[in-house]
């Protein structure tokens, strides 16, 4: 290594990444010394040293928070890469101890927390104790962007939206569902066993964020359709989607096995859809599955479906 390589390394302080990143995540020094636990003054005095060490800005500064520069951005795909090493480095380490320790960073898309994390995770946390699950709900390109930048170890995502097309992550099936067109009781549509989602384009459409996979999906099923989405109302969960429903605000897709959970919300039905778009594959998704740590690994092992026994 060249002296100005070690000198270099010498003035980057771990504690002031850490802190960088979470400003980052933050959008806000207030907020990120919330969180830390640390005096906003102190965060901005380890910033300001930080910049100095690099010699470049890397925040823009303004009354709202906090926006990074180029090489800011440059800087959190490093520091991210860093801490992460780290981690992995003290997880594996932790696993010469008695047991296997640690916590998985996992982030997963609303459908995947509604429908089936909850009893899954459940029962790795009866069978492993000793791992602790980080787990955070964010839509599908989030949670690919999360994996792809080390924020995550992990990450559940629509299969058939945007989120994985031509990304570098290994990606495998998790779990499959249906959407189905759920509607007030008595609506018209509920007359028929199983409808084409253009018949629904007639009525309002109460959605979730424009970015969902869903939302997604509903917007290129009226493209195609040639037909105008009348989305009057967003709402960023799927109980707040039926509680619309049932106050008679419009109709609205939801994986079958998320309106079998909630059902009871609501005087509330649901209508099949023939549309092949309708059947969805939720994937696991990694950078890595073979380099990731054993925490990890034993949560990839417990999620993925077991394989059916030959004949």
């Amino acid at each position: 290594m060249k002296s100005s390589e070690r000198s270099f390394a010498r003035r980057i302080d771990l504690t002031s990444l850490q802190l960088f990143v979470a400003v980052c995540e933050l959008g806000s020094i207030g907020r990120a010394a919330e969180r830390e636990f640390i005096a906003a003054s102190a965060i901005s005095k380890r910033l300001s040293d930080l910049e100095a060490a690099v010699d470049t800005p890397l925040l823009y500064r303004h009354s709202r928070g906090v926006t990074l520069t180029p090489a800011g951005e440059s800087l959190l795909h490093h520091a991210r890469a860093v801490l992460f090493g780290l981690e992995r480095m003290q997880t594996e380490l932790g696993e010469y101890a008695d047991g296997v320790r640690g916590h998985v960073r996992m982030h997963a898309n609303i459908s995947a927390i509604v429908e089936f994390l909850p009893e899954d995770l459940g029962a790795f946390a009866r069978r492993y104790g000793q791992i602790k699950i980080d787990l955070q709900e964010h839509l599908s390109s989030e949670v690919v962007h999360a994996v792809q930048e080390g924020a995550a170890d992990l990450g559940i995502c629509d299969a058939g939206s945007t989120a994985l097309a031509g990304i570098a992550l290994q990606h495998r099936l998790y779990r499959s569902d249906r959407l189905v067109l759920v509607t007030p009781e008595g609506h018209a549509l509920t007359q028929q066993a199983c409808i084409a989602f253009e018949q629904a384009l007639d009525w309002d459409i109460v959605g979730l964020h424009a970015h969902s996979s869903i939302s997604l999906a509903m917007r290129a099923a009226a493209a195609a359709a040639g037909r105008a989405l009348h989305q009057r109302i967003q709402v960023t969960g799927l109980d707040a989607m039926c509680r619309m429903i049932d106050n008679g605000l419009g109709v609205g897709l939801v994986p079958d096995r998320a309106f079998a959970l909630m059902r009871g919300m609501g005087r509330l039905s649901a209508v099949a859809l023939s549309d092949d778009w309708a059947h969805r594959e939720l994937h696991l998704v990694a950078r890595d599955f073979d380099a990731l740590p054993t925490t990890a690994r034993l949560l990839v092992e417990h999620l993925l479906p077991s394989p059916a026994p030959q004949p």
